[in-house]
């Protein structure tokens, strides 16, 4: 099978597309033919070895983490899923291995993909929408009537977090580009802030929740609107902690296939838009890698695998 795997720390230009035997599911697991993967901003800093003090990898490493597909084979004691079932599930970051043809997952890390949903569309939600649920529903503590701030609201993880806000009874307050302003607003905005042209620190006040997926100057300027309680919640920023009654907090997501459910829940109650972006070959994935690198998708960036 071809997997995407790097032999050195650095940029995308290192991982190569190898040939690999597919491993044999044990107790508790399941092997997967992978259909579509999602590239997430944790996949660069794996790769490039920032990671390591967190989640330790040896060399080479294979990348990826989030993925979809079909059920191959069953190892002994697994109960929830058959072959040909379509699953969806997010790989642990010290294992990796979802940009490649097949992998072997945890039953417990998969859920049931919904039938009317794409491979691509699934492959698109365990890191983003698991990290949008956790910030606002978790560290967040997100409650109905407060005004949210979302930065980067057509990025992967504020495409989805402005939707968990709308749906929660919150006053959704977006920034984003020029040409995501209108989309902003498809996804549940209230108010959409064109942060090249606009200074939000400048127009908002009194915001309850600020989701911070920028960092930087962006992470710095976000004090200055939140309400006298109110709460920063950084995807980003490790270091971030309160400020005297103000709330800092820092969100890292981690498997929760809870959580995953309900989102699946939700795209089947037609309450989800899944924002795609471009959809490469595993062949050029290195490329997926380096557009999301640059920053600027729209949605999530996706991995096809051909068989």
């Amino acid at each position: 099978m071809k997997t995407l795997r790097i032999h050195e720390f650095g940029n995308p230009s290192l991982a190569v597309l190898e040939d690999l035997p597919p491993a044999e599911p044990g107790p508790g697991q399941v092997s997967l033919r992978i259909e579509a993967a999602g590239v997430n901003p944790l996949d660069l800093k794996m790769l490039a070895g920032h990671m390591q003090q967190v989640f330790p990898v040896s060399l080479p490493y294979a990348l990826g983490t989030d993925l979809a597909g079909v059920v191959l084979h069953v190892g002994p004691g697994v109960a929830r899923f058959k072959a040909g079932d379509r699953v969806v599930g997010r790989l642990e970051p010290t294992a990796g291995g979802a940009f490649a043809q097949a992998a072997v997952v945890p039953e417990q890390a998969l859920s049931l993909m919904p039938t009317d949903m794409s491979f691509e569309q699934a492959a698109a939600l365990p890191t983003a929408a698991g990290t949008a649920w956790l910030a606002l529903s978790g560290a967040g503590k997100l409650r109905a009537g407060q005004r949210v701030l979302i930065h980067a609201a057509a990025g992967g993880v504020g495409s989805f977090a402005v939707q968990f806000a709308r749906q929660a009874g919150a006053h959704v307050i977006a920034t984003a580009s020029a040409r995501n302003l209108g989309l902003a607003k498809e996804l549940g905005a209230h108010e959409a802030i064109d942060y090249q042209r606009q200074d939000f620190a400048a127009l908002l006040s009194d915001v309850d929740l600020v989701l911070d997926t920028v960092g930087g100057d962006t992470l710095e300027r976000s004090w200055r609107v939140l309400s006298p309680r109110g709460a920063v919640v950084s995807t980003v920023d490790f270091a971030v902690a309160p400020r005297g009654l103000q709330h800092g907090s820092f969100v890292f997501f981690k498997n929760d296939a809870a959580a995953l459910d309900k989102i699946l829940d939700a795209f089947k109650a037609k309450q989800l838009q899944i924002v795609l972006d471009t959809i490469h070959p595993l062949e050029d994935a290195r490329a997926a890698l380096e557009q999301v690198a640059g920053g600027h998708a729209r949605g999530k960036v996706i991995v096809r695998a051909s068989h």
